[in-house]
């Protein structure tokens, strides 16, 4: 008897692990093929050969990209290289990638940068935050900007019990940002199982000196994030639901969920047009492409525009998209008066004049 209860319960859990690998098939878009979107005023960005992950650009046009990252389960070509952070001036006529010193005293041997925000002060200086991934744990890193030297001060190290498996961020003010974390597990393997168990353990939290909560929750993988231009509502996506939630900020830090924007496409990193408020999404329209990498077969990229995100009807339109021919494993996408960077998790970077 004993052992037939066995065998049903075996049973029952190898019907439910076979379900939920049908619904991964699905969750990644496995057999999604790129319908190619292509720009004509676009060149790769010389220097820029191992990933991109994270961009941001300041108000004057100096754009903030993140290379190297060193993520299980991702491709990287270059395993033993840390990571680095590289500038570039939009302004300038054909704008060049710079990498940036770093000042002594912070571990660059270590450095594995994923999600970046930059912070102004009334002081008009310009502070850096960068997840980090040293020995595949997760701080956030605070740099400030010297823009006569081209260089980053290292001036400090946050960790907290909550900051763990980080992904994203965006910073509001002075050490106050939120940020999201993309899984539960620091194993790749449970990280998976995560995924085809469907556990949503996954949110969005909030840091300041003062305190530090969970803000939002609920996520499959809670990846992208980033503010709208009147910093009322933050933007979250997640990569797995292939989804963007909107969600109002309050006084206190707290967020209230607002509405979801469904899309066909596994969602990463966002950015907002501070022109327009459009949001930008770099994508992956076939994760298992790049969780399974073949160079014969390579993943590709999407950049998604959403229009009048807060409407009934957003208007969603797909900028670029091309089968990893030229780009492989899209994750960001940031404009800058009809400047187009677009940046990839392990592969090379776009530069676009729209």
């Amino acid at each position: 008897m004993g052992k037939l209860v066995a065998l049903i319960l075996l049973g029952a859990f190898l019907a439910l692990i076979g379900e939920r690998l049908v619904a991964v098939r699905e969750k990644t878009n496995a057999f999604r093929e790129v319908e190619p979107v292509e720009l004509q005023n676009c060149h790769l960005i010389e220097g820029l050969e191992n990933g991109s992950e994270d961009i941001d650009i300041l108000p004057s046009g100096l754009a903030f990209i993140s290379t190297g990252l060193n993520f299980p389960g991702m491709p990287n070509f270059t395993p033993d290289q840390p990571g680095q952070i590289f500038l570039m001036d939009l302004n300038e006529p054909n704008p060049k990638a710079q990498a940036l010193n770093i000042s002594d005293g912070f571990n660059k041997a270590s450095f594995n940068p994923h999600g970046i925000s930059t912070f102004i002060d009334k002081d008009h200086t310009v502070y850096l935050y960068v997840v980090n991934h040293p020995h595949m744990e997760s701080t956030v890193e605070i740099f400030k900007f010297e823009e006569q030297q081209r260089s980053l001060i290292h001036l400090k190290t946050i960790k907290h019990e909550l900051l763990k498996s980080l992904n994203d961020i965006v910073v509001l003010g002075a050490e106050q940002f939120y940020a999201t974390r993309d899984h539960y597990f620091s194993n790749f393997f449970l990280t998976l199982l995560e995924t085809v168990l469907d556990l949503r353990w996954t949110y969005v939290l909030f840091y300041s000196p003062r305190e530090v909560k969970v803000v939002a929750k609920g996520f499959c993988s809670a990846n992208g994030i980033t503010v709208s231009s009147d910093k009322k509502y933050i933007y979250v996506a997640d990569v797995f639901d292939k989804n963007i939630h909107i969600m109002k900020k309050h006084d206190n830090w707290d967020l209230t969920p607002l509405k979801v924007i469904q899309l066909d496409t596994l969602v990463d990193n966002l950015t907002v047009d501070p022109d327009t408020g459009d949001i930008w999404a770099g994508c992956h329209p076939n994760a298992m492409k790049l969780l399974i990498y073949n160079t014969e077969d390579p993943p590709g990229s999407e950049v998604l525009r959403i229009r009048n995100a807060l409407s009934e009807k957003p208007r969603i339109s797909t900028e670029y998209a091309n089968n990893g021919s030229v780009l492989q494993g899209s994750s960001v996408a940031s404009v800058y008066q009809g400047k187009l960077l677009i940046g990839t998790v392990f592969h090379k970077a776009l530069y676009c004049v729209l």
